[in-house]
């Protein structure tokens, strides 16, 4: 992760002017004066990354819109502002997660374009059984699981062995992951899945925990789709007997990042024409999941070099210099074109095509 402030402007785009309509959550909007804020560190890096780069690289008309709890706003701008896209950077609606998938179906009933993925993918990839369902059906390697509701008692199947890791079945961002999710007998499981299901208040996934090599996969398009190199989460500097794995902490705390040494980079050393095949088996998992403009891929690498689709996110984390964005970078995709490509790839989706 490369935390750093916007490059110059790139005059050299030339891109036909739109008229985009900015999505965020209303404690989200960058204010109108951002000196004396450290731009690298504050939590509306990405909104103001996109609306910069938005108005001056790339030169379109931008109306930010607060977003909290109501839809007229939305409806106003569209019929006021007439955009020709809108540029979604909710993660909820109401306050809750699984609600941003409605959001984006009501821009289809408005017939307006959108950046990023589609309600139906949203569903099919947020729900973290019903994902693993589909993908092992298509006979794309995912780790064996099994699901308790709220309320349900749990108990490892046979055909499970200890460690699992237990995570919440809809939160995304690695909410309620840290080591203990990463259980070795039934009283710590028992445990695990009841802190799951009072304080994340979902239902539990757990997996067999797979130990290896934490990768990911950026992808954008719809049909035809542009992967970006592989890029790997590296531990350099765990202490002993912790497991190498993408909790909260680990993602979003800095000063932790630094005192145990985690870092993203292209992923290095790996066997001979591994990087193809994950990238491959990324384009798979996009398509089973039906899902359209941009994603990340998460994957396992085990000692034995065997591949396990641990999960996909819809509409990854877009900040200039953070994984996604680096990826991208990486083949020549510099920022304001991985935006405008976005933006283009959204108004090439036809949302009836799935009717």
């Amino acid at each position: 992760m490369v935390f750093s402030c916007l490059p110059s402007p790139v005059s050299c785009l030339l891109v036909r002017k739109l008229r985009v309509l900015a999505l965020m959550h209303d404690y989200m909007v960058p204010p109108d004066d951002v000196s004396g804020f450290d731009l690298a560190a504050v939590e509306w890096k990405t909104e103001y990354d996109v609306l910069e780069t938005l108005k001056d690289d790339l030169r379109h008309e931008v109306l930010v819109l607060p977003v909290k709890d109501e839809l007229g706003g939305i409806r106003r701008a569209v019929t006021e502002f007439q955009p020709h896209i809108a540029f979604n950077l909710l993660e909820a609606f109401h306050e809750i997660g699984t609600f941003d998938q409605n959001l984006v179906a009501y821009l289809e009933l408005l017939k307006l374009s959108y950046t990023g993925c589609n309600p139906r993918g949203m569903l099919l990839a947020r729900d973290k059984a019903l994902s693993k369902k589909l993908l092992h059906y298509h006979r794309i390697p995912v780790p064996d699981f099994f699901m308790v509701r709220v309320g349900q008692k749990v108990r490892l199947p046979r055909r499970m062995t200890f460690p699992v890791i237990v995570k919440s079945l809809t939160q995304e961002a690695s909410i309620g992951i840290s080591q203990a999710s990463v259980v070795e007998d039934e009283t710590k499981l028992k445990e695990r899945v009841q802190f799951i299901h009072d304080s994340i208040g979902t239902d539990a996934v757990i997996e067999q925990f797979i130990d290896g090599r934490e990768l990911y996969c950026g992808i954008v398009g719809n049909d035809r789709l542009q992967v970006f190199p592989v890029w790997e989460m590296s531990f350099s500097r765990m202490p002993e007997r912790t497991h190498r794995i993408a909790t909260e902490k680990v993602k979003w705390s800095p000063n932790y990042q630094k005192k145990v040494g985690i870092s993203t980079d292209q992923a290095k050393d790996l066997p001979e024409g591994m990087s193809e095949k994950i990238q491959h088996l990324s384009k798979r998992v996009f398509r089973v999941l039906q899902l359209s403009g941009y994603a990340r891929i998460d994957i396992r690498l085990d000692d034995q070099g065997r591949m396990y689709v641990l999960e996909a996110n819809p509409n990854p984390q877009l900040a200039y210099g953070e994984d996604f964005a680096e990826s991208a970078e990486r083949i020549g995709v510099k920022y304001p074109q991985l935006i405008q490509k976005i933006l283009t790839t959204g108004l090439r989706w036809k949302a009836d095509r799935l009717g």
